[in-house]
């Protein structure tokens, strides 16, 4: 007699459970993710849809379109097709739409219309965080990551090159139009007038086009330059008037991003650049791979306790010197009260960020950069009159402070590995910088739903 197995029949007809939910484990993440977005303030939302036109076909309801968004991006799964095809063959997904299966399109037009509130909840869940107890404030590190934009570096011009560009297209549209006209000509005296005159050719068309890009990121560059040029104007106004009253002044030097023509106009400098495709990126140099990527420079403040980001943003600057007061500036906006406690790499010592009186009471932990000449810290007592460079070399070669900044690579690197490696997520899907922050804020919520379910299966265990 043959070996007996458990019965098996691809054919055979079941009744579903009337309860989606019996799907899938009581303690899956899928039913979790669900649960926590029926506890969101989805108002902003619905509003939308209360105000609009109640004409036409009912569209997706829009919590079962968050909770399709969230898990996915929990999972790794974020473009609108991988979410589309999960509805068909992820049991996970089947449940959280209820069966039905939104094509891509939808799922793309609901992120791209309700971008702003769905990167809003990041503060929604990390007040979870916080109530569940998992947000201490007690120390934060402060990092940043390049991801990739959704551009080539290829795409990219300098504002010498976009000049060239100019002229080539300026004469090629000219020639274009000139043939145009005289090809009409021809037509109407053999055919008579009566073509009509608004179609452009093709051809014609494309290169319009992309001149009109090229003007736009040539004003763009100029008007940038102009900005850059009042703001360092003023900063040295502002310095001079506090050497007047005998105020301490801490210097600071930015390479400028600009230069003055030999009219004396404020113009930007030959090589500085702009991507055609996405013109918010820059091109950055990623420290992993030691190459250069047409990127944004994201930057996350994760509190000690259990990995929870507690303040994000998304900036062009491709270093990080300014960056230290805003993240810990977010961090007392997100959650009412600064850290007691701050650790960043070098790349963040900034004297202007560190002597800023709205960070008194933070304990900072932040190496000067290692610049030629200068030195690699004071030996011995410090003067009264050392600069915030020597006060911190002496800081961290202290007792205890050189173990205090090491904790901030079990903090935050792993933060940046769980996103970029066990989620996949290497390059933004959208473009622009307003709209890749909101995207970055969604990782970074999806971050912390993760690390708050696995907080709710211990406590359950």
């Amino acid at each position: 007699m043959g070996k007996t197995f458990r019965s098996y029949d691809m054919n055979q007809r079941l009744l579903l459970p009337p309860d989606l939910r019996e799907w899938l484990r009581d303690d899956h993440l899928a039913l979790y993710v669900s649960d926590v977005v029926e506890q969101l303030d989805l108002s902003k939302i619905m509003a939308v849809y209360e105000e609009g036109d109640l004409r036409g076909r009912p569209p997706y309801h829009p919590e079962m379109m968050v909770k399709l968004l969230i898990y996915g991006y929990c999972v790794g799964k974020m473009s609108s097709r991988k979410i589309e095809q999960a509805t068909h063959d992820d049991v996970a997904f089947r449940v959280l739409s209820c069966n039905q299966h939104p094509d891509h399109d939808s799922i793309a037009e609901f992120r791209k219309r309700h971008l702003g509130e769905l990167g809003q909840l990041f503060l929604q869940v990390l007040q979870l965080c916080q109530r569940a107890g998992l947000v201490k404030l007690g120390h934060v590190a402060i990092d940043g990551t390049k991801i990739k934009a959704n551009a080539a570096k290829r795409h990219s011009f300098s504002y010498e090159r976009l000049s060239k560009a100019e002229a080539e297209l300026r004469d090629e549209v000219l020639g274009l139009l000139a043939e145009a006209q005289r090809i009409d000509d021809e037509e109407d005296s053999l055919y008579g007038q009566g073509k009509r005159g608004n179609e452009l050719p093709e051809e014609l068309r494309q290169r319009e086009t992309r001149l009109a890009k090229i003007r736009e990121l040539k004003a763009q560059l100029e008007r940038e330059a102009r900005e850059a040029a009042e703001q360092e104007k003023a900063h040295k106004q502002e310095q001079k008037a506090r050497q007047e009253k005998g105020e301490a002044v801490v210097e600071s030097y930015r390479k400028p991003t600009w230069t003055r023509a030999a009219s004396g106009a404020v113009m930007p400098r030959a090589k500085t650049q702009r991507n055609l495709t996405d013109p918010d990126s820059r091109v950055m140099m990623d420290t992993t791979t030691r190459s250069y990527e047409q990127a944004y420079n994201a930057q996350i403040t994760v509190d000690a306790e259990a990995q929870i980001i507690v303040a994000t943003s998304v900036v062009q600057a491709p270093n990080d010197a300014a960056q230290l007061l805003p993240a810990l500036t977010a961090v007392k906006q997100n959650l009412g009260r600064l850290p007691d406690q701050a650790t960043a790499d070098a790349g963040y010592f900034s004297p202007a960020g560190l002597t800023d009186e709205s960070l008194q009471g933070v304990d900072l932990y932040v190496p000067p950069n290692n610049q030629p000449g200068l030195p690699r810290g004071p030996r011995g007592k410090l003067a009264n009159n050392a600069s915030i460079r020597e006060s911190m070399w002496q800081k961290l070669k202290s007792p205890g402070g050189y173990e205090i900044y090491k904790r901030r690579n079990t903090i935050v690197e792993p933060v940046f590995a769980a996103i970029k490696h066990l989620r996949q997520f290497r390059q933004f899907l959208l473009r622009g910088l307003a709209q890749v922050e909101a995207e970055w804020s969604l990782i970074c919520m999806t971050h912390n739903l993760l690390k708050l379910f696995r907080a709710s299966k211990r406590l359950a265990t």
